[in-house]
């Protein structure tokens, strides 16, 4: 190429010194080149706006901007600050050999404080510190930002700080590593951590040509296999994941790790394959976390400090609350405890002709007291699908079951035959059930099969609306908490309940949370 190759950097001295090695394997090839330090991005212009071409990263925007403005060939980038989707018409060409992956402390006077149960380490990544926090619960993280050579600075400046968290490339490269320093083996580092990139516009297939001269295929393999993993746990500098991948004896073998932002949870996952069928390795291993609970940490760090406008009383599996939709940042928890009794065996001693259950909580005591064989039920009568297939599965067969107690309770009256019925409840019981039939002339035998503990948080202000599953919910939710904005209920019974103190009372079409969490969305899909 006749022409010199301008090669874009920020300039700082490190991105300077990644630069100047680019440069220095490109002349080695025989190219001309010069580095560009490029100016911020306000200084720039575009007939675009940024959204528009996918500009997005905080360290890349500004080298992007010059290339699509051809004020630049290529650009030079840690490649773990990189996006994992490039703006458009901005490619990768190359990436050089990796350096140390790994990161390091570089702590003050020696690392006594490691085993104290105080200490106070500086970053400014989420990802250091929850691994920081996961390992040391008990230290103390404060946030530490600026180039490499700013942050050594604070570092040495600040009395109470033990230490602080550096990429161990970045320290080495620039030859600014102390000796009071240790690279901490045990902490996952970023995706693509360590390593050099260089883009180009797609469309400049010469320059493509020239920087593929200086990739490290190895590398290359290792990184996009990260980044891989990084994108499909729709991560990015705000989530604590980490992924390293490695080859050795032609396996390549992938780590993630996915925390909470507080270092208290943490999901981790290795798998490795044969080099050339290692395509799938970095979809495995996401998988792998979504499915044990990564969703719902992404989902927590994504809405950290976000009102929460919907509260169910009772606890969502990450199936359900992925139901939601996109204006809705919902909690929730269970506002009962069920505790199950001992029932006396002489409840049972005898077949009992007509029987009625109306939760599985009654179920799970029943078979916990009693064997299949001692439950001699005539006919059972149940409420909700869910109850009836528990009871088919672990009793017997159901005679009739309905959506809510009191469809169920006016079937009793018209079909039942006899004038007694055995009801397995809770000690807290809130529906109509019970008098509907009393009123009736039908004898009702009241066994508390378990106990409903009442067990409310106190919501913070601003809560549009509360779901609620049971009146027993209702009750406990008044407890600790005011009436306010609706009341989403899973049958008229617990509307009934609820109506005694919210204004605004909506009942789902099915007795089913799915239902419920349908009825909210549509309050919010306007």
């Amino acid at each position: 190429m006749s022409k010199r190759i301008r090669i874009g950097t920020r300039d700082s001295e490190l991105a300077l010194w990644q630069a100047k090695v680019v440069q220095e394997q490109l002349e080695f090839l025989g190219h001309k080149t010069e580095l560009v330090p490029v100016k911020a991005t306000g200084d720039l212009v575009l007939d675009k706006p940024l959204y528009e071409l996918g500009i997005t990263g905080i360290f890349t925007r500004t080298l992007d901007i010059a290339m699509l403005n051809n004020d630049i060939d290529i650009a030079v980038h840690s490649l773990k600050d990189v996006p994992t989707i490039l703006p458009k018409g901005i490619v990768q060409a190359a990436v050089l050999k990796r350096g140390n992956v790994r990161d390091t402390l570089v702590f003050k006077n020696n690392e006594e404080f490691l085993s104290q149960r105080n200490a106070v380490i500086a970053t400014g990544s989420l990802r250091r510190k929850a691994q920081w926090l996961h390992r040391y619960p008990t230290h103390t993280i404060e946030d530490l930002r600026g180039n490499v050579n700013t942050r050594l600075q604070k570092l040495a400046d600040t009395e109470h700080w033990n230490g602080a968290i550096f990429a161990a490339a970045g320290l080495g490269r620039i030859g600014l590593r102390p000796e009071e320093s240790v690279n901490l083996e045990w902490m996952i580092p970023a995706p693509a951590q360590g390593a050099i990139m260089i883009t180009a516009l797609e469309a400049d297939e010469e320059i493509r040509a020239i920087c593929a001269e200086i990739n490290h295929e190895e590398t290359e393999i290792c990184t996009s296999i990260e980044r891989k993993f990084l994108n499909l746990l729709e991560g990015g500098c705000t989530a604590p994941i980490g992924a390293i991948a490695y080859i050795k004896d032609e396996v390549v073998t992938l780590e993630g790790v996915l925390l909470s932002t507080d270092g208290t949870k943490r999901i981790y996952v290795t798998r490795y394959e044969k080099l050339g069928e290692h395509h799938d390795l970095a979809e495995y291993c996401s998988n792998y976390i979504i499915e044990r609970g990564g969703k719902r940490l992404m989902d927590d760090i994504k809405n950290a400090g976000k009102q929460i406008n919907v509260y169910s009383t009772k606890l969502l599996t990450e199936a359900q609350r992925q139901l939601f939709n996109d204006k809705i940042v919902s909690e929730s928890s269970d506002f009962i405890k069920i505790s199950l009794n001992r029932i006396k065996p002489q409840v049972v001693r005898k077949p009992i002709k007509n029987v009625v259950i109306t939760s599985k909580n009654a179920v799970e005591a029943l078979v916990q007291n009693f064997s299949s064989e001692e439950l001699q039920f005539q006919n059972i009568y149940c409420v909700g699908r869910r109850t009836k297939k528990l009871i088919e599965q672990k009793i017997g067969p159901v005679a009739k079951s309905a959506r809510n107690s009191k469809l169920l309770a006016e079937h009793l009256v018209e079909y039942m035959e006899g004038t007694t019925v055995t009801y397995f409840c809770s000690d807290i019981r809130l529906d109509a059930l019970p008098t509907i039939l009393e009123e009736n002339h039908i004898q009702v035998t009241e066994v508390h099969a378990y106990k409903t503990i009442l067990d409310a948080e106190k919501l913070q202000d601003g809560i549009e609306g509360v779901m609620f599953y049971s009146p027993s919910t209702v009750k406990s939710y008044i407890s600790a908490n005011k009436a306010k904005g609706i009341a989403y209920c899973i049958g008229e019974t617990t509307a009934k309940e609820a109506r005694q103190h919210f204004e605004d009372v909506r009942v789902a079409k099915l007795p089913t949370v799915e239902s419920v969490i349908e009825l909210v969305n549509s309050q919010y899909a306007r």
